[in-house]
């Protein structure tokens, strides 16, 4: 009775660590996206802000050309 006790025990622990390491590995997993995603996004901010500055500005009233937004006057 008592071998049974035992085994029921380690049968508990192991399931422990298992999902232990699966909360590892998914833990890993969102940080790896995260750092990817986080990537991506500075990348895309860093180049498409400007554009979006002069696209919006074009589509103001009154109606500038180009040149006019580019130029510092």
């Amino acid at each position: 009775m008592a071998s049974r006790g035992v085994s029921l025990k380690a049968k508990g622990k192991s399931s422990k660590g298992s999902k232990g390491s699966e909360d590892r590995f998914l833990s890993e997993s969102v940080k790896e996206w995260s750092t990817w995603a986080m990537r991506k996004a500075k990348v895309i901010t860093h180049y498409g802000f400007i554009p979006l500055v002069i696209i919006i500005g074009m589509n103001s009233e009154p109606k500038p050309q180009l040149s006019q937004l580019l130029s510092p006057v």
